[in-house]
């Protein structure tokens, strides 16, 4: 990972059904992010949701994108 690189993390079944949840959607309502980008952690499927933490300036913001 390079240190400009935001964290990429992929959240396990559970966490991602709780997410789901919590947003009351379905997981293709979730942005997208291609399979092959070279951020994305080892062990990746399609399907998967990742959570992406960005630092900027004094606080992180978390996104999450669904693998296709």
């Amino acid at each position: 990972m390079h240190i400009l690189q935001p964290k990429h993390t992929k959240l396990d079944e559970k966490e991602g059904q709780k997410l789901l949840d919590k947003l009351n959607i379905s997981r293709s309502q979730l942005p997208k992010i291609f399979a092959g980008d070279v951020g994305l952690p080892e062990g990746c499927n399609v399907g998967d949701i990742i959570k992406i933490e960005r630092k900027e300036d004094d606080k992180i913001n978390i996104y999450f994108r669904v693998i296709v």
